[in-house]
């Protein structure tokens, strides 16, 4: 007789799908100059109750790349190809109808500048009540009152009376709360929020980023949160994609990225930035040269030109071979140099610049 342990004898049980699924994505903007490729072969998913930081130079790729997910880019000069599923829902290639319907209550984003994402000819309250009419089918009065509980739920004084204000009325960090507000009125299960805390103050970044994470913890809502600053990626994020010329060099969870990195991209980024514990009198390290023009991008490595480890890989490999991060890793850099290799060079020659 076979005797079957517990894991044989019980079904296997099927792992669910990502809440958000993004597989080989391509953005293209054709130019005058030509065609720019802003986001070349890109991957990641993130699952409900998450945040997923996304990093990276300016014109790296991760405004383009969210965008996107949301489907605003303007179909007459822009192809996006590759899949994007939504809750397993696939958005690329939905009609606007389709994600009119999602945005706002589905999906929604955080816009960089509030003073621009706001119109200046409706009040606050108007501009935070009509996603919740037009979505959730509520009378003006019910969604006025909805906007008021929005402001006061992030932290708008007088919400009953500020309502009625309109965005020049509001300070920096008001306006972005109000942000914060317009985009959770209908309770979408992902929020993408680009660059929220840019031209804020410290103690408003704070207060901004720990709103957010409040309302994850409330409402289990999955966030994508894009930004140039490690210091917010450590205080907020799970897990890290790192972007380099529209492409992702460098993934893993928040911890594996900040304290152990595989990427000489990522290294340059860590170690650009200031240190409270660093002397005063060593210089700071900044990568050499300039990000590639999306329009030529380099053969090989996009990070090739600019790296100090291309001679220790050999050859022409990086310059010729396009390394990838391999498909269904978790974990893992689109870099040629072997994984001894690397670990040597960040605890000999990185890691005591990070300390």
């Amino acid at each position: 007789m076979t005797i079957l342990t517990k894991a044989e004898a019980e079904p296997a049980r099927e792992v669910p799908p990502p809440f958000l699924s993004v597989r080989d994505l391509y953005v293209q903007f054709a130019t005058e100059d030509g065609v720019v490729k802003a986001v070349d072969g890109l991957s990641f998913d993130l699952e409900r109750g998450k945040t997923l930081g996304i990093v990276g130079e300016s014109g790296s790729g991760k405004s383009v790349t969210n965008m996107a997910v949301l489907g605003l880019h303007n179909p007459r000069n822009t192809t996006v190809r590759g899949s994007i599923t939504l809750d397993g829902q696939e958005l690329t290639g939905a009609s606007e109808h389709t994600l009119e319907k999602l945005r706002g209550k589905k999906m929604a984003m955080i816009f960089q500048d509030s003073l621009t994402a706001l119109s200046p000819y409706y009040t606050i309250g108007r501009q935070i009540a009509e996603p919740y009419m037009k979505h959730m089918g509520a009378s003006r009065k019910a969604a006025r009152a909805r906007a008021v509980e929005m402001l006061d739920k992030v932290g708008i004084p007088q919400a009953r009376t500020r309502v009625d204000d309109y965005p020049h009325q509001f300070s920096g960090g008001m306006r972005q709360r109000a942000m914060i507000a317009m985009s959770l009125v209908c309770d979408p299960a992902l929020i993408i929020a680009d660059e929220p805390t840019t031209a804020l103050d410290v103690t408003v970044q704070a207060q901004i980023l720990d709103l957010l994470k409040e309302l994850q913890r409330e409402t289990g809502t999955a966030i994508i949160l894009i930004t140039h600053d490690l210091g917010v990626i450590a205080s907020t994020a799970d897990d890290v994609v790192v972007m380099y010329a529209g492409r992702a060099v460098e993934r893993g969870t928040v911890r594996e990225i900040l304290k152990e990195p595989q990427h000489p991209y990522a290294w340059g980024l860590l170690g650009s930035i200031p240190r409270l514990s660093a002397s005063v009198d060593v210089p700071l390290s900044p990568i050499p040269g300039s990000p590639p023009s999306l329009l030529d991008p380099p053969s090989g490595c996009p990070f090739h030109p600019r790296c100090a480890f291309t001679e220790q890989v050999g050859g022409d490999r990086c310059s010729q071979e396009r390394p990838e991060i391999p498909e269904g890793e978790r974990r893992g850099a689109a870099c040629h140099l072997p994984a001894d290799q690397k670990q040597s060079i960040f605890i000999e020659q990185i890691q005591p610049r990070l300390r």
